[in-house]
């Protein structure tokens, strides 16, 4: 009896109307890159009810959401990045992460203090993914007005960038230690399904390579009176035929393993091949795939090949041989590119370049967003765009004057890029002396600059990848069109060289110091131990006296 009561309160307690609560779906990316690179962007996404309280979701990491109750956090973006994205030759990724970490949420509206549950959000998600996170503080966090935009539904509707707070550490490592924590939180973590292709001694060989973790809220209608909470974990990589020195490609060779299956607990595992480089380099897949798929959208049209992944436990090789070899794929610019670099010589002054180049024939609006550092100020009197003071091309402007050691400086521009032109947008900063203890131990390597946001309204989806993929909703929207596409893009990063003092110094006073004390303890002690006997001038000494003097000079 007692037996069947312990039976009952489970049954209650993890009845049906929680467990079938839970969707969750795996998919796979794979696109060929110029010159000789390939792409590959892994996605899991889970599906919660927004009535289902945390402690009964069978499939969504209770982690997650419950550091999004706790902190009131209404959506949370998470990226741990290792490399550089080439936009200029590559595209746009599917989602786009700047190098280092980079952590960005919404609050809610009844968040009375949202610095405070800031630091406390940066410090639980530092010990969750074994990140240093936990340096987040207010020197180096920003509130962004015109660049970030929530992706999912959000309670406020006025000034939400008042709950919003944006920060980033360049200099952050990205290893395995960040890898495995994060596949913990999937329904199957890495002994089924796709994530157990993410060898960390084979992806960790790529030369760009990037997991994320995004969470937002999403709408269960068109009213949306009622939402759903959508957590998709993010895996970005990209290999070069160097590195695996064919071409051709294969799960074995990229992974090191087959494909055993997709996961019991998924919904739909599906993986696409973008086949569109196939007329001008031909290449065959193997397996056959279930179907061939177009998508037109922004005047671009592209084809995929689609697999169904059973979870049968059966071990799959999907694969690509290239008919002809030694010929480089045909890279065709996207409609925006940008650089920035730094310029200046000495440890005075300096200055940050952007340049925006817009490569459509119709004007690109843009929103560049430039946080840098306390220990690097900005001037905003040395703005310059095209070399002009007061140029027409700025719509709106923004600007945060940083505080030494309390908070950044903050500068956002609202452009309007005339087409096939180039835009430069030059500002200057100056350089700051550090504390001694405020340097870190490799001084002499280098500051590091967090990369610059660019939010643009593309009017093509020509080289946007991210279209293609759409989270779960792939099939219902490959041929949708909009009349713009909004994407948030990051700059490379930069490294500028602070004045630094002679850290060498200390070592050497050190060492100069020992050598002088070593030196005169030696012949002081010599003098303040040895015992002085006289000695009679001219007094024959007999041959038992000579002898005793001898073992006397022996016991000295």
């Amino acid at each position: 009896m007692a037996n069947l009561c312990v039976l009952l309160l489970i049954a209650l307690s993890y009845g049906p109307i929680f467990i079938f609560a839970d969707d969750f779906n795996e998919e796979m990316f794979i696109k060929p890159l110029p010159p000789s690179h390939l792409y590959i962007n892994f996605q899991f996404i889970t599906l919660v009810d927004g009535h289902t309280s945390f402690e009964h979701s069978h499939l969504a990491p209770r982690s997650l959401r419950e550091v999004m109750s706790r902190f009131d956090v209404e959506e949370l973006h998470l990226t741990l990045t290792e490399g550089q994205w080439k936009h200029n030759q590559w595209g746009y990724p599917v989602l786009d992460a700047a190098p280092g970490a980079e952590l960005y949420a919404w609050f809610s509206p009844d968040v009375k203090d949202v610095d405070t549950q800031w630091r406390k959000l940066s410090a639980t998600l530092s010990g969750l993914f074994c990140a240093s996170l936990n340096f987040i503080d207010n020197f180096n966090t920003v509130t962004p007005q015109m660049a970030l935009w929530p992706m999912g539904a959000v309670q406020s509707k006025q000034n939400a960038t008042s709950y919003l707070r944006y920060a980033s550490l360049p200099r952050e490592i990205v290893c395995t230690e960040n890898l495995t924590p994060w596949k913990k939180l999937l329904p199957c973590e890495s002994r089924h399904g796709f994530a157990s292709l993410l060898n960390s001694r084979m992806i960790h060989n790529t030369n760009y390579h990037s997991i994320g973790v995004h969470v937002r809220q999403m709408c269960k209608s068109s009213t949306c009176a009622e939402t759903n909470l959508e957590i998709k974990q993010t895996v970005a990589l990209v290999y070069d035929y160097n590195i695996i020195n064919s071409m051709d490609w294969s799960f074995r060779k990229l992974f090191g393993q087959g494909l055993p299956g997709a996961c019991p607990l998924s919904s739909s595992s599906k993986i696409y091949v973008d086949v569109t480089s196939n007329n001008s380099l031909p290449f065959k897949l193997y397996p056959v795939p279930n179907e061939i798929l177009l998508s037109k959208r922004g005047g671009s049209e592209t084809n995929f090949a689609v697999y169904e992944i059973p979870a049968n436990g059966q071990m799959i090789n999907i694969g690509a041989k290239y008919e002809t070899k030694n010929i480089l794929p045909i890279s065709i610019p996207p409609p925006l590119t940008f650089t920035r670099s730094v310029l200046g010589y000495g440890k005075e002054f300096g200055g940050i370049v952007t340049e925006l180049r817009n490569n459509y024939w119709a004007p690109i609006d843009v929103v560049l967003l430039e946080n840098a550092p306390w220990w690097l100020p900005i001037q905003l009197s040395s703005l310059r765009v095209n070399g002009e003071a007061e140029s027409k091309l700025i719509l709106s402007q923004y600007y945060s004057p940083g505080r030494s050691r309390q908070k950044p400086y903050h500068l956002e521009l609202l452009l309007k890029l005339p087409p096939k032109s180039t835009t430069t947008i030059t500002v200057d900063f100056e350089f700051v002396f550090l504390k001694w203890q405020e340097y870190p131990p490799d001084a002499n390597h280098g500051f590091y600059i967090g990369s610059a946001l660019i939010s643009a309204n593309l009017p093509t989806a020509r080289n946007y990848t991210s279209l293609p993929v759409t989270g779960s909703h792939f099939d219902s929207a490959i041929n949708a069109s909009k009349p713009w596409y909004p994407a948030v893009f990051r700059t490379n990063g930069a490294m500028v060289s602070l004045p630094t003092p002679d850290f060498s110094m200390p070592y050497n006073v050190i060492c100069l110091a020992c050598t002088v004390v070593a030196l005169a303890f030696g012949p002081l002690h010599h003098i303040c131990t040895k015992e002085l006997v006289l000695k009679i001038v001219g007094t024959p000494v007999s041959l038992r006296q000579k002898i005793i003097n001898l073992f006397k000079r022996k016991k000295d």
